[in-house]
């Protein structure tokens, strides 16, 4: 019953996160509006009869207002991705927005900034997602019914700033949130043997990586070719076209290598030493990164932030690295197969992979931060090159290109295989920690929501006031 309760409460608390928010673009508060400081302390009062709506507005919650259109808007986005709105009601979608309006005002009551170097960035992000699956950036603007690209995106980083703010306010609420190990043991404790969850079939998976070597000849290729952009560039050139025409970041080419950033903002250490040590007005020399070799030039300085552009050029792997590599890789592979050496051991001596080769090759599950990735979870790529591997095999040497174009050749082997079980206290840990994590981060969540809806200025209007609420929004 309590893994029930859980689940419930996680519905309750947070019914449309887990739906809305999983979609990488989420549009469900699109025709959400920031009401003005004079409108939000006194919001015009419904007639008795309490059928009727002003200009929309269903509800006010502090400094923001949701309309009627929201809730259908937020039914139509899960709809086009393919999600089904069956079992959700127009009451249960007025809560998650209700919710979301209250993480945002009280974000700015307590002082919480979203730069706009981050709404920037996300509006890239999103902005190329939705080009991608409509095809170009007109179709977008005309889905959210705007004039204009300017239009469009004046309007959207509207939007992106509240979601930021939303999801700022929920990290805080829970950030200090911790389990001990005889929390954890309660909550197992608690949950009736046929209540208990079932895990599906898992493994541990380690590969060994070789990358090609880049010959110091093809690096001052690139290096020459950026410092003759820098040199054209000096002579009255504009570096924005150059970035249009040569750069290889796909995140901001298109834009004239433009980004504005901070030292939060989450970029390689190389390039923030770099842009933070340019002044106004400054390019710098060629630089290398994980990504390749890139050139910055500083646009404006603005305190904390810069705005800055950039090029990345990236070494062209030859065709005789890729077949030394694989020269490499298959000799250690042989090593291996004949008992010359242990698969671990040669993680730890050969590979070229920093982040798995100290613990012989072992990959983290990025999602659960442990070892063991779930076969119905994992990532597909991943999932076709172990899915036939028996137990102890090594696969062939895999060539594999991963988004940023790098190319490396892999060993893969499965270490360990879990079948689908009944959930274990002694095997299963660290799971059931984050289920019991789970469950205190939503009491947490459940009482914050019950102190700041009794401070914080709400109202809800018409029909909706006859909704069952998760939480006391009616202030009953």
């Amino acid at each position: 019953m309590l893994l029930k309760k859980l689940q419930l409460k996680t519905i309750d608390c947070s019914l449309m996160l887990a739906v809305c928010f999983s979609f990488f673009f989420t549009s469900i508060v699109a025709a959400q509006e920031v009401i003005p400081d004079a409108v939000a302390q006194k919001p015009a009062e419904m007639p008795t009869g309490g059928k009727l709506k002003i200009d929309g507005i269903i509800a006010t919650v502090g400094d923001y207002i949701v309309l009627d259109s929201d809730i259908d808007k937020g039914f139509l986005e899960i709809a086009a991705q393919g999600g089904s709105t069956k079992d959700i009601t127009r009451c249960q979608m007025l809560g998650k927005l209700l919710e979301d309006k209250l993480y945002a005002h009280q974000a700015i009551q307590d002082s919480i900034i979203v730069s706009d170097a981050e709404v920037r960035t996300m509006m890239e992000d999103r902005l190329n997602y939705m080009v991608q699956q409509v095809g170009n950036i007109d179709e977008v603007v005309k889905y959210y019914k705007k004039s204009s690209v300017e239009e469009f995106k004046t309007y959207f980083s509207d939007i992106l700033k509240e979601q930021k703010l939303a999801s700022e306010m929920r990290d805080k609420i829970v950030k200090d949130v911790e389990i001990t190990p005889e929390e954890v043991r309660n909550f197992f404790k608690k949950i009736p043997k046929e209540e208990l969850p079932t895990f599906g079939a898992e493994m541990e998976v380690a590969q060994i990586v070789v990358e090609p070597k880049i010959s110091a000849e093809d690096k001052q290729k690139v290096k020459d070719r950026l410092i003759a952009i820098k040199k054209d560039v000096l002579e009255g050139s504009s570096f924005a076209t150059k970035a249009v025409l040569y750069s290889q970041d796909p995140g901001s080419s298109k834009n004239g290598g433009y980004y504005k950033m901070t030292r939060k903002t989450p970029f390689v250490k190389e390039f923030k030493d770099v842009a933070f040590s340019l002044q106004e007005g400054e390019i710098s020399e060629p630089f290398e990164t994980t990504f390749g070799f890139h050139i910055i030039m500083v646009d404006k300085i603005k305190g904390q932030e810069v705005e800055l552009r950039h090029i990345l050029i990236s070494p062209t792997v030859s065709e005789a690295a890729l077949k030394e590599a694989k020269e490499r890789i298959t000799n250690i592979r042989n090593k291996i197969v004949s008992k010359e050496i242990t698969f671990a051991d040669a993680a730890r001596t050969e590979s070229d992979e920093k982040e798995t080769r100290t613990n012989g090759g072992t990959l983290v599950n990025p999602t659960t931060q442990d070892t063991r990735f779930e076969l119905t979870k994992m990532d597909p790529a991943l999932y076709s090159q172990v899915s036939n591997l028996k137990d102890d095999e090594i696969s062939q040497p895999l060539l594999n290109t991963d988004d940023k174009g790098k190319k490396t050749y892999k060993l893969i082997t499965v270490t360990n295989r879990i079948d689908q079980h009944t959930a274990d206290y002694a095997k299963d840990y660290t799971k059931i920690k984050e289920l019991a994590l789970k469950e205190k981060q939503i009491s947490a969540i459940a009482k914050w929501f019950d102190t700041k809806i009794k401070d914080t200025y709400i109202k809800i209007i018409g029909e909706y006031r006859s909704c069952d609420f998760a939480n006391n929004w009616l202030k009953k």
